[in-house]
């Protein structure tokens, strides 16, 4: 790591006054309320962190009578501290990418794009290659794929590739495709779609496994880029409220520089990794086996059954309803999946599988279901399933790893694409808790975006942050405040093995919290949506404080 970078990292991760015996201080941290997650004790108004752990959890008088005299006091009287928050499923380096690249969130019109092409700035340029994220044609006006001819007015010799919202279609022009040899004679891959218009040419949207054609001939981001991004994604987590995240398909170059991070005491949160399953080189990571480190773990992997249901990739037992003619795709067929689901289990993985289709979800059911229970299998998404299923992920002691921010934004165009009655288990926090099947939340960020706040406001309301539409969308699967909370504390922790040590603020735990300025719990839930994050605090140092 560069020098900069290190001088940037201590800034982040800050210092710490010893005594005179080499022992830090004990912090007491006062507060309105404290919400624990521990049923012996649910509320309280003060805890000490005594080293990296919690020492003690109650009122005033018992935390300054258990701590030592020389203890550092943080006093925030209208604030409430909950436990540490965990986002179970997102993308360390796509985040990192997409705070730097062309964002294309928000675009409506052929004129937002010419317009966010002609400034984009040098480092949304990876070679000479044009990077760019976050369209959705859902969002305009013609719910309709684009094609390379508004690209290629923009830049006839430069290579665009811009990734739609959800990582699961591009948009690219003349030049990408050139590049990658894509012509009117190249046949669809595997769980994947080139898109055509009416002469069978193509339109330059590639759909799953088609976009490897693409992406496959962009350069590698220098390792400079890579830490730069890395390390920009997780000070934007610290900074609002995550101590944890589980990353959702690391490549092996990620892994190793976090690993370097991690033996440097230079993480400031937790990342759960789980390995690129998906990728050729799969199998090293079935070779070297699982990690622990300090606050870096490598426990899990991440396969990939089906696309997603913007692009109509994911895969459907019963046609589209806006398209009859598919049923979506699966990316890898079911015996490739139990293969390398098999290998990785047997190594002591726990197995994740995006599944977002309903034939997806029953499938990865079925291949779950066949490996090791101990091992903690969990299925990411589960957006879309059929009635029976719902109970087999119990009986088979699946973890639902799902994302509330994805059912606020695509619950105005679900419906078109699945039909009213597969909307009944869509997006089904209630019905997984109702089943007793555990329930992990995250936000696939940069799909949606990383704010846990906003998860918990989606879980609560159903709604969009203008509180449409009236009463929440398919409003029987809200969730209370308390369990939303949980599915981003004890049901992240679990689906991480860390049950025992995280996910409530108890005594022995780790000093992982968040201070906030509102009562994410029980306070107003409109005061979600705007609330920001006072301090996060891991292992006992406040790894964000607000100005």
């Amino acid at each position: 790591m560069s020098r900069l970078l290190l001088v940037l990292w201590c800034l982040v991760v800050g210092c710490v006054k010893r005594t005179p015996d080499g022992q830090a201080p004990d912090i007491v941290v006062l507060a309105k309320r404290i919400h624990t997650n521990d049923p012996q004790l649910p509320f309280a108004t003060a805890l000490v962190v005594r080293g990296d752990r919690i020492g003690y959890v109650g009122d005033e008088a018992g935390a300054l009578a258990f701590a030592g005299s020389d203890a550092v006091i943080d006093r925030f009287p209208e604030a409430t501290v909950i436990p540490g928050l965990a986002d179970a499923h997102g993308h360390l380096s796509s985040l990192g990418r997409a705070v730097s690249i062309v964002s294309l969130d928000g675009m409506t019109t052929a004129a937002d794009v010419t317009a966010r092409i002609a400034s984009a700035p040098p480092a949304a340029f990876q070679g000479d290659w044009l990077l760019g994220r976050g369209w959705d044609q859902n969002d305009w006006k013609e719910k309709t794929f684009p094609t390379r001819a508004l690209l290629d007015a923009a830049k006839p010799t430069t290579p665009i590739f811009f990734s739609r919202v959800d990582g699961h279609a591009a948009w690219v022009n003349s030049v990408a495709l050139d590049r990658a040899g894509i012509t009117k004679a190249t046949k669809d891959p595997e769980g994947g779609r080139i898109l055509r218009d009416e002469k069978g040419e193509p339109t330059g949207v590639l759909i799953d496994n088609a976009i490897d054609l693409v992406s496959s001939k962009i350069p590698e981001p220098t390792q400079a880029e890579r830490e730069r991004r890395l390390k920009n994604a997780l000070e934007l987590c610290a900074k609002l409220g995550l101590t944890a995240v589980h990353d959702a398909g690391m490549d092996m170059a990620t892994f190793q520089l976090l690993q370097r991070w991690d033996l440097g005491g230079l993480l400031p949160i937790r990342v759960y990794a789980m390995a690129d399953g998906q990728s050729p080189g799969w199998e090293e990571f079935v070779g070297r086996g699982v990690f622990k480190g300090s606050l870096l773990e490598l426990r899990a992997v991440k396969l990939l059954a089906d696309g997603a249901l913007g692009s109509r990739g994911a895969a459907l037992h019963a046609p589209y309803t806006d398209e009859p003619s598919s049923t979506g795709l699966l990316l890898l067929t079911p015996d490739e999946l139990l293969r390398r689901a098999k290998a990785f289990d047997d190594r002591g993985f726990q197995v994740a599988v995006h599944a977002i289709g309903d034939r997806a979800n029953t499938l990865v059911i079925d291949t779950l279901s066949t490996l090791k229970r101990e091992n903690r299998h969990r299925v990411e998404h589960v957006q879309v399933l059929r009635a029976d299923d719902v109970g087999r992920l119990a009986q088979a002691g699946l973890i639902a790893s799902m994302q509330p921010t994805h059912a606020t934004s695509d619950m105005p165009w679900a419906e078109a694409r699945v039909g009213k009655d597969r909307l009944l288990f869509a997006y089904a926090w209630r019905a997984m808790l109702d089943a007793k099947v555990p329930l992990a939340f995250g936000s696939d960020f940069p799909v949606e975006h990383p704010n846990p706040l906003w998860g918990l406001y989606s879980a609560r309301t159903r709604q969009d942050q203008s509180a449409q539409p009236p009463g929440g969308w398919t409003p029987a699967q809200k969730l209370t405040g308390a369990e939303a909370l949980s599915a981003f504390t004890q049901g992240a922790a679990f689906a991480s093995f860390a049950e025992t040590r995280r996910g409530r603020l108890a005594t022995g735990f780790d000093a992982d919290f968040v201070v906030v300025p509102i009562d994410p719990v029980d306070g107003d839930v409109k005061a979600l949506v705007d609330a920001k994050v006072t301090m996060t605090v891991v292992r006992g140092v406040d790894v964000y404080r607000a100005p």
